[in-house]
């Protein structure tokens, strides 16, 4: 809204910065008039301003000086000039040197306002994305990918080694495993952080609309197209453009991404001028694009322009050292975004989630984590409050029986299973021996023989 737009008007004729302060707070802006122009740039380095207004013909500094300086130190802020000359040469000089726009005196109240106007929503939308671009970065800087794990530290020095590069990257890995997060993480790392980070899902869309969607189209190209539209290629014009399911390309999509890759360059769909575009391409895929190839499934030559820079993303169940990380990360966002009262998992809930599979990955156990916070009446979540499949004594025993090395030694292995079943049945029965040997379904003299063969203290 116009009141919490602040405009800063300059003008060494006292009585147009009276003018010009009575007309703008009356339509509600707040309204600070300088007359000397080194004063008001001192003011901008210590001020939220939103707009500036400033005669073009003043004694000690121009306005075309003042232009300057305010578009080399704050880019982001809207710079109308007023001018008692009016010739087209004047106007056209200050739009070269990036005023928003010119307004001649004596000026209509009715164009100055409605240029205002157009001033402080532009300067709203470069706020937002300053703000939102701030927030990215705060949530996908590379620090922010959550995990100790051998797997996922290789995982953060590759993004560290390619961020810089405007090098193509392939994400690999299963569905859930955050390939988005580690191409976000790539961007708002790189030198690209500054502009766009735009995203496709090339499964969403069927293969006319994502062409459009890409490539953007010109009016009249097919029907519906009533306006021309920028594709999401020149949306990312000088960032980063994220190609998420890149193996579900048509052959024809295929031809035209891989000239992009090469060129640089394209056309709109129904257009014949060739838009030339800067952008890091970033692709992600969980399918074997090597084996596609081998089969003609996908085109050799853009396999390899995209797997420049390969970075393979390990499945949950090969990084469970980083599941109850994960949990406290899931837990507190939930609360946060919800305003929940804390709660927390029980360590036996935690061992059965870090024991779990994981089929659907980093976003299945988010969904876990927030139905259980969600649904869940008291403070502590127990096991029985974990979904069916996760509380299945089968699929745990066979996590277990994955972690263990291939090679090892087999009576030696399962001495040891056994003896850490008994210290855990042990500690549930609360070192009652007769509890814990029904727990194991043993009698209590052979779990008395067992504790003897093994050394467990058993009172």
């Amino acid at each position: 809204m116009s009141e919490k737009s602040h405009i800063l008007v300059l003008d060494d004729e006292k009585n147009y910065l009276l003018v010009l302060q009575t007309l703008l707070e009356d339509e509600g802006y707040t309204v600070t008039a300088i007359s000397d122009p080194e004063t008001a740039l001192a003011f901008l380095d210590e001020s939220e301003v939103d707009v500036v207004v400033t005669d073009m013909k003043m004694p000690k500094v121009s306005g075309r000086e003042v232009l300057q300086r305010v578009k080399k130190s704050w880019p982001y802020i809207p710079v109308l000039i007023m001018t008692a000359f009016g010739s087209i040469e004047s106007a056209v000089e200050v739009m070269k040197y990036g005023a928003f726009d010119y307004i001649t005196k004596p000026f209509s109240n009715d164009e100055l306002l409605l240029s205002i106007h157009n001033a402080t929503e532009l300067a709203r939308a470069h706020r937002q994305y300053r703000l939102l671009q701030e927030v990215m970065e705060e949530r996908y800087g590379v620090h922010k990918i959550v995990g100790r794990s051998r797997a996922i530290r290789d995982v953060l020095v590759m993004v560290d080694r390619a961020a810089p590069s405007r090098s193509t990257v392939l994400i690999t890995g299963e569905s859930g495993t955050g390939k988005e997060l580690v191409a976000r993480a790539i961007h708002y790392t790189s030198p690209r952080k500054d502009k766009p980070f735009v995203s496709v899902n090339c499964m969403a869309l069927n293969p006319g609309v994502l062409e459009s969607e890409l490539f953007g189209h010109e009016k009249g190209s097919f029907t519906g197209a009533v306006a021309m539209r920028r594709g999401r290629f020149e949306q990312a014009d000088g960032g980063t453009l994220f190609l998420d399911e890149i193996a579900e390309l048509t052959p024809d999509l295929q031809v035209k991404l891989l000239r992009v890759l090469q060129e640089r360059r394209f056309e709109r769909v129904g257009g014949g001028e060739e838009i030339e575009v800067d952008i890091r391409v970033v692709a992600a895929t969980n399918k074997d694009l090597a084996a596609m190839v081998e089969k003609g499934a996908f085109r050799d030559d853009l396999y390899y322009r995209l797997n420049v820079v390969q970075i393979p993303l390990p499945p949950l169940r090969e990084r469970r050292e980083d599941i109850p990380l994960l949990v406290a990360h899931f837990v507190e966002k939930v609360i946060a975004d919800n305003n929940m009262p804390s709660k927390t998992f029980s360590t036996e809930a935690l061992n059965y989630l870090t024991g779990y599979e994981w089929p659907g990955n980093i976003r299945q156990l988010e969904n876990v984590v927030e139905s259980c916070l969600v649904l869940v009446p008291g403070s502590v979540i127990e096991v029985d409050n974990l979904p069916a499949e996760i509380r299945d004594e089968e699929s745990q025993f066979k996590s277990a029986v994955d972690l263990l090395p291939v090679q090892l030694d087999l009576a030696d292995t399962l001495e040891k299973i056994e003896a850490a079943l008994i210290r855990r049945a042990l500690v549930r029965a609360d070192l009652v021996q007769v509890k814990a040997a029904e727990y194991l379904g043993i009698s209590k003299s052979l779990l008395q023989y067992k504790l003897k063969k093994y050394g467990i203290t058993g009172h």
